[in-house]
């Protein structure tokens, strides 16, 4: 696994978090039938909120990103995004254990959607996650607090959420 940290987002995030998730889910969507490439950026920047998202950097270079975003019966986990250089890395399974643990003692339930099709569902249900409901475009996910905790690699990256 690549030597990677993570560090809160700030407002001047947004611009490259929005052609990072325009990037990832060009191909998902294009599928789909949906792809629109002003607004795959603008629905990013329209609920952007950099005090619930976390920057993930290689070598000082951004790489990707996660949002946790509190409601009043979980949270949802979302722009979870990896530059398709470091996909594969073990980077999101470490960065999604870290998110689900401090779930796990926190007791909240997580929930997420993901597209149809999309190779990230199998990463998703290996961590707990399963069906809630899905459509033709969405697959919506619940994962309840878990006893056990993630035992994925994690790096020193000391992960506070």
């Amino acid at each position: 696994m690549a030597d990677w940290e993570i560090r809160q987002a700030s407002v001047t995030d947004v611009e490259a978090v929005a052609e990072l998730r325009a990037a990832v889910l060009r191909a998902d969507l294009e599928r789909l039938g949906r792809y629109d490439a002003r607004r795959v950026r603008q629905r990013l920047r329209d609920g952007f909120a950099p005090a619930h998202t976390w920057v993930i950097e290689v070598g000082g270079a951004f790489v990707g990103c996660v949002s946790l975003r509190p409601t009043e019966d979980a949270h949802w986990l979302e722009h979870f995004y990896l530059a398709p250089h470091v996909q594969g890395s073990g980077i999101g399974a470490a960065v999604l254990c870290g998110l689900l643990e401090q779930c796990d003692r926190d007791g909240t339930l997580v929930r997420l959607n993901v597209l149809q099709g999309s190779p990230a569902r199998r990463l998703y249900e290996r961590h707990g996650f399963t069906l809630e409901t899905e459509d033709s475009v969405d697959v919506f996910m619940v994962r309840e607090p878990a006893l056990a905790q993630c035992h994925e690699a994690q790096g020193d990256q000391g992960l506070r959420w």
